[in-house]
């Protein structure tokens, strides 16, 4: 029990400083001193700096679904209205934040992806579950979109305009860069609901 509580705090506070710092400014002993833990216990459980990083990225996989979208589905039962909740997510982070930080995975993919390839399949697993979920959303949606809409295109799209956005807002230390581009996702969605009912109007006449 001991054990398992120790590498779960080594991966929190490893998750934590990645985020704020960034992997390769973090190094191993301010992981061990902000862990309070000794090199013993790190390399115990991880063989390196390099595999503690993998641990973290599986760990955000495991909290894609209790912490990100589980959050966005019980604000509302409105499919499409759970990506806005979801977007209305990021914004309270990014705000609480003082626009900093942003997303973790993103950074992650921004400094390691090129050279690191399991490490890059990681990073692309959590955006890929991460579409998925919204995916399913844009399913659930049914008739309110064009049957023509590519859904999983549309999810990826989505995630393209939140990452945007988040980087757009931390350059400009401001959230008005992500309202608009939020705005603008939101009138595009309304054109796409817009055309299934003139669709479907057009096949009821």
């Amino acid at each position: 029990m001991v054990a398992v509580e120790t590498k779960e705090k080594i991966l929190e506070v490893a998750r934590r400083l990645f985020h704020e710092q960034g992997f390769n400014a973090t190094g191993v002993s301010t992981i061990l001193r902000e862990a309070d833990v000794r090199s013993g216990s790190l390399y115990y459980f991880f063989d390196s700096k390099e595999d503690l990083l993998v641990e973290v990225l599986k760990l955000y996989v495991a909290m894609l679904r209790p912490v990100i979208l589980d959050p966005a589905e019980a604000a509302t039962e409105d499919p499409i209205e759970r990506v806005f909740a979801l977007m209305n997510l990021y914004r309270t982070g990014l705000g609480k934040a003082g626009c900093t930080l942003g997303c973790p995975i993103g950074n992650l993919a921004l400094e390691l992806g090129d050279n690191h390839p399991e490490i890059r399949k990681l990073i692309d697993l959590n955006f890929t579950n991460w579409a998925a979920g919204v995916e399913q959303w844009l399913n659930d949606a049914g008739d309110r979109l064009p049957h023509s809409v590519d859904r999983n295109a549309l999810a990826r799209f989505v995630l393209t305009v939140m990452e945007g956005a988040i980087m757009q807002s931390r350059a400009a230390g401001t959230l008005e860069p992500f309202d608009q581009s939020i705005a603008q996702m939101r009138a595009y969605f309304t054109q796409l609901e817009a055309q299934a009912a003139a669709e479907a109007g057009a096949n009821r006449a």
